[in-house]
């Protein structure tokens, strides 16, 4: 469960080249957390920039804290509206963007769920770490149609 109050996209919702440029520590950072969370969800904020042509690159992760009851964080993660405002904010410091999230699905694949896609918000790209018994497993990251009926996988550079 997601609860988001504001939003800053730098430009119109438009779909990017479904494409996400991640530097491989970064994506270690994203399975260390799904790792040492588990048996819950973990989430984050992907922080970067936005390009039409050449897709989304993250440069820095913000991990945060599962804000959701103890007997939902197995299967959800709630992200608190301050935090959300709190990664804005720090990235805007930066010069840069809240690109997307990411979060875990422990012992799940790395698909998102219909509850995602209820959640979810346009341009934004949403990476999935599948934790298996504890251990990492899979990482994959959508973007959803800006019509929200679906995900569309995008290829990790």
């Amino acid at each position: 469960m997601f609860a988001f109050l504001i939003i800053h996209f730098p430009f119109s919702v438009i779909h990017y080249k479904e494409m996400i440029s991640i530097a491989e520590q970064l994506i270690k950072q994203i399975e260390a957390h799904g790792e040492r969370d588990y048996p819950h969800e973990c989430g984050g904020m992907l922080i970067g920039h936005f390009d039409a042509e050449k897709g989304k690159t993250i440069v820095e992760l913000l991990p945060m804290e599962n804000s959701s009851e103890e007997s939902t964080r197995h299967n959800r993660v709630l992200i608190l509206p301050k935090d959300v405002m709190r990664a804005e904010r720090y990235a805007r410091e930066k010069k840069l963007d809240v690109v997307g999230y990411y979060h875990s699905h422990p012992n799940d694949r790395a698909f998102p769920s219909q509850f995602d896609l209820d959640h979810a918000l346009p341009v934004w790209s949403y990476i999935i770490v599948s934790v298996l018994q504890g251990k990492a497993a899979d990482v994959r990251s959508w973007e959803m149609e800006n019509d929200r009926s679906k995900f569309n996988e995008e290829e990790i550079k």
